[in-house]
């Protein structure tokens, strides 16, 4: 019974790509900045070899990591253009973007704003990029005063609505998430419009669990190839958002980092052939976006702490592959996603041990080894790597 077991750490990236100038993220390196902190500690990814990955022994000379580590190892490129979720995810399940999604830093054109009130029947506030936290703060009272949607953006290719449960009941943000995905395709075409429901009182708004993705459609990915040969895929997480539920078979979102831990661990006691892809938001969302390199650190720290719970469980013919998506460098004056390499650390039974493939071109190459392992003629892009960490 063949699994794999992908964990996505969202935004831990390892050092700047070569062309992180375009996108201004020069210098930026989010694992070394969290690993400022004392309260910094990996000594489970240390033993698989995360410290060994090119771009990363060098910002770490004075751990002096053991020359022999437990698992497989490469450093990614980014092929696609972008740094975001969408964009970064996509890569990995075999999609190279040519051109980034859309941004919008004055906010989104009238068009689509007059479009959006005239559908939804309610008039926006702010249209602007904006902290989610800050930005209801500053327009929380006024919007359960008036019931204006709140609608903002960031760096990223989202358009964002924020309203408080009891002024909008969730299910009722997310129709009006659907009718902006429907307007914001071509021209406008953003990664994700998100849900952002929330609660409180003035000044204390609090953001709930029930933020929904909605992402553009993708086209083919590893996750439908392995759909259409009969193979289970799990979604733990985002994931299924960010696919826009294309390519799964089973989901489940979670509430935080250590609620996504759980349940990864709960589908390893599960009988399926297949695919678990496991998204770790919080280090983007909660740390990474908010300068927090404490935080950040501390969610390092506590994913590593669990780490042995998650190999103890693999079974025999399972693979553990631990990536990420982009960079959030938090301690940059920049709050958004930085430009970034991202690690590849592989374990299990049959992987080979003290093994690193260097730098390799793309994320995509995480697609094409999953389907090579189970056997699925590669239709996606990517270069397989798995002759390169299995034994025989």
């Amino acid at each position: 019974m063949k699994r794999v077991f992908l964990v996505v750490l969202d935004s831990v990236g390892i050092g700047e790509l070569p062309d992180a100038k375009d996108y201004n993220d020069e210098g930026s390196h989010t694992l070394y900045a969290a690993s400022k902190s004392e309260h910094f500690s990996m000594p489970n990814m240390e033993k698989l070899g995360l410290f060994h990955i090119d771009g990363v022994r060098d910002r770490f000379q004075k751990m002096k990591p053991a020359e022999t580590f437990d698992g497989s190892i490469a450093r990614l490129a980014e092929k696609s253009k972008g740094k975001d979720t969408t964009t970064g995810h996509w890569e990995i399940a075999g999609i190279i973007s040519n051109r980034p999604f859309p941004t919008y830093p004055n906010g989104f054109p009238k068009e689509v704003i007059s479009t959006f009130e005239q559908k939804t029947g309610r008039k926006t506030l702010c249209n602007l990029p904006y902290s989610g936290t800050e930005v209801i703060l500053k327009y929380g009272r006024e919007h359960i005063e008036t019931g204006a949607l709140i609608v903002y953006t960031s760096a990223d290719s989202v358009f964002q609505i924020a309203a408080h449960e009891d002024v909008v009941p969730v299910k009722e943000l997310y129709r009006y998430c659907e009718i902006a995905r429907e307007i914001l395709q071509g021209e406008h075409g953003v990664g994700r419009v998100i849900a952002r429901p929330f609660v409180g009182t003035y000044p204390n708004f609090t953001r709930t669990a029930n933020r929904h993705d909605y992402s553009l459609a993708p086209g083919l990915t590893m996750l439908d190839q392995m759909v259409d040969a009969g193979l289970e895929v799990l979604s733990v997480g985002k994931i299924y958002d960010i696919f826009a539920g294309k390519g799964i078979t089973d989901m489940v979102k979670t509430e935080n980092n250590e609620d996504g831990i759980e349940k990864l661990i709960e589908r390893m006691y599960r009988d399926f052939t297949g695919l678990c892809f496991v998204n770790l938001v919080d280090f983007d969302m909660l740390y990474g976006h908010r300068n927090n390199i404490d935080g950040y650190a501390k969610a390092l720290s506590y994913f590593d702490s669990q780490l042995p719970r998650i190999t103890n469980a693999l079974r025999d013919e399972d693979i553990l592959i631990i990536t990420a998506d982009h960079g959030c460098d938090p301690s940059t004056p920049s709050t958004d996603h930085s430009r970034e390499y991202v690690p590849m650390v592989a374990h299990g039974k049959m992987i080979k041990k003290s093994n690193n493939l260097g730098t390799r071109d793309s994320f995509a190459d995480i697609a094409a080894t999953i389907l090579e392992y189970f056997d699925v003629k590669q239709q996606v892009a990517g270069v397989s790597f798995l002759k390169d960490i299995i034994h025989g």
